[in-house]
């Protein structure tokens, strides 16, 4: 007849309560319960927690409840054939204290992160397609990072994710990690979505799990080069070859509304003629979606001594701020721009950092798209700018354009003017005599 004893094998203050199953001889496999007790309150006499505290019965309850269930799982074995060893008795152990479904499935949620990672090639993706973008998945590791940097000594479960958690660990990402609104943010996105991801596996999550609010915050500083300024970038003079194919890169970018990465992956297969009108065809790599842009009189006169050589997004980044220094785009920004800060025995760690900056020092590739929705916004139509920028809805793009309360009001003011001028030019019908009348 099998039978169970708890053990502690050390004398600390949080002493591992071990659980010895024995089922024949030869057949004793031991391990961890996951349970702790202070080894001045364990009876060596009954192998279990004295009842000398409501902590101390509720965990020799706990303890005689897993006996119980294991000398059936012995019996329920026996009758099916099942190995029992080690592996059986932990994995056991995990599924009355609910710690793994019957798949194997961990309740620990960095565990369940991990899971995300470690089936990454074979997920499904926000393109309908298989696999997970290698950023996506590095946002995931930085999130078992943090996590694990965050919990120290405790160990975090999936169902402990309510809002009281979510409000403490965004707390810690804003004011120990001096992380910025939008990346903190998106990381409570992304813990949901890890909660949310073990319920599929039968994994208990909190019942205030839907009311944590990961919300993005709107961008108040939306970067983006006005007409003007472009003219500036375009009259700067230029004697490295590098900063010109840069500046070249850069202008086009503006005049076709396209990410960096999209950008800089054109060649001369992209542009094509389709029913005799010239078109640039790119398929983004963001969100999968087919865009189809006119090849017009500003980007013939960009690319008119040919398209610019291919350069990295990080070189490309580099140059379009120095040609903007250059070119005397100096305005004062209230922005973030990343930070390398060194910490400790030569670490470096990048951070934003907000700030008072010239708008030079903020360039980067966004800015490409962005001053293309901004500057053609209220003078192109509103779902021919989406066609090309291929945002899904016009909130989006509201939400992306460097537009405040004032350019608004500039507008609806505008427009009323040009209306005024469309009625005082109205025709007027006047009744002409017939010359043959006249005389």
């Amino acid at each position: 007849m099998a039978t169970i004893k708890y053990q502690l094998l050390s004398k600390s203050e949080s002493a591992a309560i071990y659980v010895r199953l024995s089922v024949k001889r030869g057949l004793t496999p031991r391990t961890k319960t996951g349970l702790h007790i202070n080894q001045t309150s364990w009876s060596d006499t009954s192998s279990f927690p004295k009842t000398n505290n409501t902590t101390n019965k509720n965990l020799k309850s706990d303890l005689q409840k897993l006996e119980t269930y294991l000398l059936d799982e012995v019996n329920n074995a026996s009758s099916t054939g099942a190995t029992i060893n080690t592996s059986w008795l932990k994995h056991n152990i995990d599924l009355f204290f609910k710690r793994v479904t019957e798949n194997g499935q961990s309740d620990i949620l960095t565990d369940a992160i991990q899971t995300i990672i470690d089936e990454a090639a074979t997920r499904k993706n926000g393109k309908k397609g298989i696999g997970l973008s290698k950023s996506r998945v590095n946002s995931y590791k930085a999130l078992k990072r943090i996590l694990t940097e965050y919990q120290k000594h405790n160990i975090f479960k999936v169902k402990d994710v309510n809002v009281k958690f979510a409000k403490d660990f965004l707390k810690y990402l804003l004011n120990t990690m001096n992380y910025q609104n939008s990346y903190a943010l998106k990381k409570i996105a992304d813990l949901k979505t890890v909660c949310n991801d073990a319920s599929y596996y039968g994994i208990e999550t909190s019942t205030q799990l839907k009311k944590i609010d990961s919300t993005k915050t709107k961008n108040e500083n939306i970067l983006y080069l006005s007409p003007k300024e472009l003219q500036q970038i375009e009259d700067a003079i230029l004697l490295n070859d590098a900063h010109k194919n840069a500046r070249k890169w850069l202008l086009l970018g503006c005049n076709i509304g396209q990410r960096g990465g999209d950008l800089l992956q054109l060649d001369e297969n992209n542009f094509v003629t389709r029913k005799g009108l010239d078109v640039i065809e790119i398929k983004q790599q963001k969100t999968n979606k087919d865009v189809t842009i006119p090849v017009l009189e500003k980007t013939k006169e960009i690319i008119k001594s040919g398209l610019p050589y291919k350069i990295s997004i990080q070189k490309f980044n580099k140059h379009i701020k120095e040609i903007c220094k250059l070119a005397e785009i100096n305005e004062l920004i209230n922005d973030s721009k990343i930070t390398v800060t060194v910490k400790g025995k030569g670490n470096k760690e990048k951070r934003k950092v907000s700030g008072l900056y010239p708008k030079w020092q903020l360039m980067a590739s966004h800015v490409c798209r962005r001053s293309f929705c901004t500057n053609l916004y209220g003078i192109l139509p509103t779902p021919l700018i989406m066609r090309i920028s291929a945002h899904s809805s016009e909130r989006m793009l509201s939400n992306y354009i460097g537009f405040d309360n004032l350019d608004y009001a500039q507008q609806i003011a505008d427009f009323y003017t040009l209306q005024a001028l469309k009625d005082k030019k109205e025709p007027q019908l006047n009744v002409i005599k017939n010359a043959s009348n006249q005389n």
